[in-house]
């Protein structure tokens, strides 16, 4: 999480959607930055609101924008799954060393799959979705600015105007490459699963309740 003051905003680290380059490349810019614990760097947009808003508010007497990026949600998943083949975590209680694509799909839905890769605090909560994060406990998009991670560049177009610098991404903790195959069915199963998160990232970047349709 990213607070820049001046400009009145808050970057929201979804997790496997860059926000760790994002972070390197932008904390010299920004006024607060929690990049650990994993709970903290990745605090939902529920508690951002709840206990980080409020805080800002009475301070400064004026809101803050919020903004975060959004994965293909299929995609969300098998990036979770790609990153714990990584050879530090080869041994922990979270990787995915050995296991199949499906397997890991069948063991996330069944909420089997804790949450930061199994080395912080949150392990011992299951991996949940994006809309989670997103959403309040309602289910409603509470974030003002969403864009896609996969238009990546739209977010850095966005953040060229409102910080009035130009940004360059570095590329940090990028997942090994693996096949990502589900036999139909399964595939199926989990976009259902993922409902939730396919509404709000089909509205993407319409979705904006500061700046209105089509920004």
């Amino acid at each position: 999480m990213l607070i820049f003051w001046k400009e009145r905003l808050v970057f929201l680290a979804n997790t496997r959607t860059g926000s760790s380059s994002i972070e390197r490349a932008l904390e010299t810019l920004a006024h607060v930055s929690v990049q650990r614990p994993s709970a903290l760097k990745h605090l939902p947009a529920r508690e951002v609101l709840a206990h980080i808003a409020p805080l800002l508010m009475g301070l400064t007497g004026e809101g803050f924008t919020t903004v975060a990026l959004m994965r293909e949600p299929v995609d969300w998943v098998g990036s979770w799954y790609r990153s714990r083949q990584r050879d530090y975590i080869a041994a922990a209680a979270g990787s995915s060393r050995g296991v199949s694509f499906a397997e890991f799909t069948e063991d996330y839905m069944a909420g089997r799959v804790a949450g930061f890769g199994g080395t912080d605090r949150g392990a011992d909560l299951p991996l949940g979705r994006q809309s989670d994060f997103l959403c309040d406990d309602a289910g409603r998009l509470i974030v003002d600015r969403v864009f896609r991670y996969e238009d990546i560049g739209a977010f850095i177009r966005f953040l060229d105007d409102r910080l009035g610098c130009e940004i360059t991404l570095p590329r940090l903790n990028v997942s090994p490459a693996s096949a990502l195959q589900l036999p139909a069915p399964l595939d199926l199963r989990l976009r259902d699963h993922l409902a939730a998160d396919y509404t709000i990232y089909g509205g993407l970047p319409t979705v904006c309740r500061v700046c209105g349709p089509g920004r």
